[in-house]
């Protein structure tokens, strides 16, 4: 705790210091939920209070410094939180500052950072289902960043997290509705494992009512750590490749989602299959959503199956404040199915 306390208060300091020549920003998202929660393969039902039902809480620091000629320096410090204990980071062992810690430069050129940020995968599939990052009840998410925790075996499909430490990011210009990003990860290794990186680029192109997306990911280096591999190194003892494709049109009435993708381990020889269908509509000062993601496994014993589908209404009841309910069913092969509830808030300054 003392720790958390000296970062956050060196943080106050800097923000004091560079008020006179550069914006610096305080900003976060408070997110709480109350319900009864049940995945596939859970022993039972759970009632609680939990954080981050539709968007993972978070708090922290960003600045820009205009360097003349249209370069400017930026930085960014932020935490993820779970404001149903107080306690910082996503889970156990979470690094304080994993949502954000890097540094950069733009201009005509694009931009460029340096430290840790988001990995290829997390924009495209944020932006093309619509429960965005919902790492509670977006099915898609669900099946590619979240395991089930319950001995089932069931693992997340992209192995290297949201985000990637000790990275360089290069986002392009924007050429029409078009926006590339290309991230390298090093992996900071030595002895048989020095070679070991990740490597991902994804696109995204908005124009009007059209939207698509794909990325692409090089896996070797799990995120912050794999507690399972010896000596905590992490290094993993496969290369995963995983990769996406999306789009999304909207009607006005309504605006519907479709993403494919697939992973792949070198070693195991494991392959999942993944479809997401979406769809969101305006109503009153909200909007209905609904989802469904397949996963399929192949070359694994059973070739098991998971089918999430979850259904909820969004309402907002100023700029920053929404209010959310949302029913879920979870399906995976030889388990009981589980049923998800949950009604919350979202706040965000």
């Amino acid at each position: 705790m003392n720790k958390i306390l000296i970062a956050i208060g060196a943080c106050l300091a800097c923000v004091g210091a560079a008020r006179a020549q550069s914006t610096v920003t305080l900003a976060g998202l408070m997110d709480a939920y109350a319900g009864s929660m049940r995945m596939a393969g859970d022993a039972g039902r759970r009632a609680v209070v939990g954080s981050s039902g539709m968007t993972t809480s978070w708090i922290g620091f960003s600045g820009t410094e205009d360097l003349g000629g249209g370069l400017k320096a930026s930085f960014k410090i932020t935490s993820f939180l779970q404001i149903d204990t107080g306690t910082p980071g996503r889970f156990a062992n979470d690094p304080f500052f994993s949502r954000d810690a890097s540094v950069g430069l733009s201009g005509a050129f694009g931009a460029a950072q340096l430290g840790r940020g988001i990995a290829p995968n997390f924009l495209p599939s944020i932006l093309f289902n619509p429960f965005g990052d919902s790492f509670t009840f977006s099915p898609l998410i669900l099946h590619k960043n979240v395991g089930l925790f319950n001995g089932t075996g069931w693992a997340a499909t992209t192995p290297s997290d949201t985000g990637w430490s000790n990275q360089i990011t290069y986002t392009t210009p924007k050429f029409g509705g078009l926006i590339g990003n290309l991230h390298y990860q090093f992996g900071e290794q030595t002895g048989a494992n020095d070679n070991r990186k990740n490597v991902g680029l994804n696109a995204i192109f908005q124009q009007g009512p059209i939207g698509l997306t794909a990325y692409y990911e090089h896996d070797q280096i799990s995120n912050p750590v794999n507690a399972l591999l010896t000596a905590g190194t992490p290094a993993r003892p496969d290369t995963r490749k995983d990769w996406m494709l999306g789009g999304s049109y909207d009607a006005g009435i309504v605006k519907g989602y479709l993403t494919y993708g697939q992973g792949k381990s070198d070693v195991t020889s494991v392959e999942s299959k993944t479809v997401q269908l979406g769809a969101s509509a305006p109503i009153g000062a909200g909007q209905l959503l609904a989802s469904v993601a397949r996963t399929e496994l192949h070359n694994t014993v059973g070739q098991p199956t998971r089918t999430t589908a979850t259904v909820g209404y969004d309402y907002f009841i100023s700029k920053r404040t929404d209010l959310y309910a949302n029913l879920m069913n979870d399906r995976l092969t030889s388990y009981k199915n589980g049923t998800s509830l949950g009604v919350g808030m979202r706040h965000r300054f």
